[in-house]
């Protein structure tokens, strides 16, 4: 990704608990124009964490109800709402149409759909991910860092789907992660190299808090294509 070159068109998928942090975070630094995918009501459980939503909402497309709240606090935010799910039927128009994209889902085929699309498609995007109380961030660039295969390399089985289900997340986690998110995606958008380009961050909130920041790799034969530019980032940080 060139350093000088500013983007401003950011695709949010999914208005949940990573979602809701990343669109406030995105619109009190300055995002202009967003664009925000999720097909899901509001519902009673959304209301602890999900904290831009109210009873009123209760019932109603979260895309809309966000869309609401952010026309009443942040008016100069040009938001684009659509309630449907990101499939592989509307996934390429999706992201071909943006500059930058926050993958804020639940579910490990959207987020592997995000990144196949996104790699296509040469668009930088930051994965993250939640559970219970641990939560991770990483920013891809497209022919030129790790990608999310080249970690996980295929999505988890539908067992192991349902365990993270039933663990759970912890709200201040997502929102952790969600801001993160929203970092990287406004240090895109302000043509400067996202931090966790490269990287995956760690945040294990059990115990004392701790944050860990690790080097990734390109996986040599990833149909992401980053591991023939000869990268090979090793290095790790951990505070």
């Amino acid at each position: 990704m060139r350093e000088d070159v500013a983007t401003d068109r950011i695709l949010i998928v999914g208005v949940g608990g990573l979602g809701v942090p990343a669109l406030w975070s995105l619109a009190r630094a300055g995002a202009r124009r967003l664009t925000i995918v999720d097909p899901d009501p509001v519902e009673v459980s959304n209301l602890a964490r999900q904290v831009i939503y109210r009873d009123r909402d209760i019932g109603k497309s979260k895309v809309d109800a966000a869309s609401r709240w952010l026309g009443e606090r942040f008016p100069g935010v040009k938001v684009e709402a659509h309630a449907v799910a990101l499939d592989a039927s509307n996934a390429a128009r999706f992201v071909a149409a943006h500059d930058f994209v926050i993958d804020a889902t639940d579910s490990p085929a959207a987020k592997f759909l995000i990144n196949d699309t996104c790699i296509a498609a040469r668009t930088p995007f930051v994965y993250g991910g939640v559970v219970r109380m641990t939560g991770q961030a990483m920013t891809v660039i497209p022919t030129e860092t790790a990608c999310i295969r080249c970690v996980f390399e295929t999505p988890p089985d539908e067992e192991e789907i349902q365990s993270c289900r039933e663990a759970g997340i912890v709200g201040p986690v997502a929102g952790a992660i969600g801001e993160m998110q929203a970092g990287e995606a406004m240090r895109a958008s302000r043509a400067q190299k996202p931090l966790l380009s490269g990287k995956i961050l760690t945040y294990d909130a059990s115990g004392t808090g701790r944050v860990r920041i690790t080097g990734v790799s390109p996986r040599p034969g990833c149909g992401c294509g980053a591991s023939k530019l000869g990268h090979h980032e090793s290095d790790s940080q951990g505070k």
